[in-house]
């Protein structure tokens, strides 16, 4: 299935989550260059405002993730995304129509519960909206506080396969 989520939009309490302007580019790089950011999804921070905005302007971030603005704050703090799902290739699901959700929030924004609220919106979308049958979501076993978002959205853990982020040139445990 190819994800599209260019012509998105979800807007739950607190947030509204949006496709991407190019207007967006200072708040992004807010959250982008902060190293223990990115590492947690597997990319290196944004060392320069260019190298954000060539990031912004890829063709797979405009199609796949949305930008997650703060309707109090009146600024975005994170991206919120559907990708091809490990779920594609495993013989118990691939006849299902799957997508992985994936999120990077602003770290002045984490512990708050907007994460939860993301994720659960777009679980909705998805199921309501684009006809999926099946969605997933991971984390790298370090990361704690997507592990809690994760279970409290619902999700069951399956398996725990090793990755390599080639981006930073390490190993890790995906759940």
């Amino acid at each position: 299935m190819e994800i599209d989520l260019r012509n998105t939009q979800i807007k739950t309490d607190r947030l509204l989550m949006r496709p991407w302007m190019e207007s967006d580019l200072v708040d992004f790089f807010a959250y982008a260059s902060i190293p223990t950011v990115g590492e947690m999804a597997g990319w290196k921070a944004h060392a320069t405002m260019e190298a954000a905005l060539a990031f912004l302007r890829s063709d797979w971030f405009r199609r796949e993730c949305l930008a997650l603005f703060h309707l109090a704050d009146k600024k975005v703090i994170g991206s919120f995304g559907l990708h091809k799902s490990w779920a594609a290739e495993d013989k118990r699901f691939r006849r299902l129509t799957s997508a992985d959700i994936g999120y990077v929030l602003h770290p002045d924004y984490w512990g708050h519960g907007l994460a939860a609220e993301a994720t659960t919106a777009m679980i909705d979308h998805a199921f309501a909206y684009m006809d999926m049958d099946l969605l997933t979501c991971a984390h790298f076993s370090i990361n704690h506080q997507s592990q809690r978002v994760i279970e409290k959205c619902g999700f069951v853990f399956d398996h725990q396969t090793p990755i390599y982020a080639e981006e930073l040139d390490m190993h890790f445990e995906h759940n």
